[in-house]
């Protein structure tokens, strides 16, 4: 990250970074190459929609999604998520209605997530 990723607003400059991962309930690999590309496409327009940016976005393993988001710090990461997550499973269920039956319980994604703040500066640098 370098100064071509810092974003001007209003009130402050920023480069807010997340990289956030979630897995498919059950650990189930329902997650092939159609539902990647489906999901790759809805999040940029959740994204859009929803006032933060996916940077990147890859499916692992076919039972976990991998994000790289960047917001304004009034965007909390937890918002992204649960932007991200509910919309994206009630429109998968819709696309894919194959995916139902091998999620009981009407669930796509699991309820927990994980979060890490990627930033560009290290503690040496913050401590100068």
């Amino acid at each position: 990250m370098g100064k071509e990723n810092i974003k001007p607003a209003r009130t402050c400059v920023y480069n807010v970074n997340d990289h956030i991962v979630w897995s498919v309930k059950y650990r189930r690999k329902v997650l092939d190459m159609e539902i990647e590309s489906f999901l790759t496409e809805l999040f940029q327009e959740i994204a859009e929609e929803k006032g933060f940016e996916v940077v990147m976005m890859e499916v692992d393993e076919k039972d976990h999604v991998h994000v790289f988001a960047s917001a304004h710090p009034k965007v909390a990461p937890s918002y992204i998520v649960k932007m991200l997550k509910g919309i994206s499973a009630r429109k998968c269920f819709l696309k894919f209605p194959h995916l139902k039956p091998k999620l009981w319980g009407g669930h796509l994604w699991n309820s927990r997530f994980y979060i890490e703040t990627i930033g560009s500066i290290s503690e040496d640098r913050i401590r100068k």
